[in-house]
């Protein structure tokens, strides 16, 4: 029988969207699942060390944000803004999909510049709205370099700032993991589960024996779009690149395993990569593993590489509340339900939600 959409949907407070990081990245609070018990504890982030255990290997996406908002001109005036979604090499270097706004005003041919520092071209549109646009940069700069240096950070859409400059040196900041590598910035979301970690709490993990296993997964805007569709089944989920290194891949399988403890997730865009992978092989490779992760996790799912989660606060209606169900309860739909009771307290105790907000670890 088909889920209808309406099942994952539920009311939030607006007070409780988190509009800004906690003070302390690992000071956010912490909602403990166990699943085995069916109980629920509070604590703080920086209290994880007391439910991992040697032997437990840290599964995280070490993808960059990119500052991928750039703000131009038309050659009449008008304001324009670009986000930089992903390069597409076989029309050259810098050479970029993006989302433009004002969409409708710029046809093909259309050009924008922002002084000096970069004027843009649009060569292309797809038919969901997305514009192929050719760069031209200072000699010796790509656009990455551009938008390094002048880029607002891609904040998702329910957190407002009134003057996004005056908050770059934050947001440049906190909306990235503290393991990103700068090497890879393939983002445009964070991957916010990974949040809140500091180096100091690493450290103290990889103390006890706890491993980590480095994921790279594209996190695009597909994260923040809702379920349009009346049921589950009719959505037409978002895909996203993603690499596994060679020693990931074999942290993942019994008998190439060098640890004997619980694989855990850091977030669902690594969740995504796991299984994604494990769906298409029974052993690892001898090389990195590059796909499309197309995959959509769904009640009753099961779970093949992930045995505990650590993720945020999510919205409604999304499909990576679709895969928290799931996970509560494999094989089954009754997560649904206890997700539910599971986020009321989280409501009634006034957890802050979403990209900024608090963390939830399911055991």
């Amino acid at each position: 029988m088909p889920l209808s959409t309406d099942l994952f949907d539920y009311t939030l407070p607006p007070h409780l969207v988190a509009q800004t990081p906690a003070a302390r990245r690992d000071a956010s609070r912490l909602m403990v699942v166990n699943r085995a018990s069916r109980t629920v504890s509070h604590h703080t982030f920086a209290d994880l060390p007391q439910f991992l255990r040697a032997g437990d290997t840290l599964f995280r996406n070490n993808a960059a944000v990119l500052p991928a908002r750039l703000h131009a001109k038309r050659p009449t005036g008008g304001v324009i803004e670009c986000l930089l979604l992903r390069p597409d090499t076989t029309h050259g270097d810098n050479v970029w999909w993006c989302l433009v706004r004002p969409g409708k005003k710029l046809p093909v041919d259309a050009t924008f510049a922002h002084g000096d520092d970069f004027s843009g071209k649009i060569l292309a549109k797809d038919p969901e709205g997305a514009a192929l646009i050719r760069f031209t940069t200072p000699a010796g700069q790509s656009i990455v370099d551009v938008a390094n240096r002048l880029g607002d950070v891609p904040l998702p859409p329910y957190i407002e700032r009134a003057d996004p400059t005056a908050d770059r040196p934050r947001d440049i900041e906190r909306y990235q993991t503290v393991y990103a590598d700068r090497g890879r910035q393939v983002a445009v979301a964070a991957p916010t589960a990974g949040l809140h970690f500091t180096p100091e709490l690493l450290a103290t993990l990889a103390s006890q024996g706890v491993d980590a296993a480095e994921v790279t997964l594209h996190v695009g805007l597909g994260t923040f779009k809702p379920i349009d569709a009346a049921t589950v089944e009719d959505h037409a989920i978002h895909r996203e690149l993603y690499e596994l290194p060679v020693a990931t891949q074999r942290a993942l399988f019994p008998a190439t395993r060098t640890a004997s403890g619980r694989r855990i997730a850091v977030g669902t865009t690594t969740v995504r990569s796991v299984e994604d992978f494990l769906s298409k092989h029974s052993s690892a490779l001898d090389h990195p593993h590059f796909a499309e992760a197309g995959i959509f996790i769904y009640p009753p799912r099961t779970f093949a590489g992930v045995d505990a989660l650590i993720t945020n606060f999510h919205q409604p209606r999304s499909t990576l509340l679709c895969l928290i169900s799931a996970f509560l309860t494999p094989g089954s739909t009754e997560g649904i339900a206890w997700f539910k009771e599971i986020y009321a307290e989280a409501i009634a105790r006034e957890y802050r939600f979403f990209s900024y907000g608090d963390a939830m670890l399911i055991l």
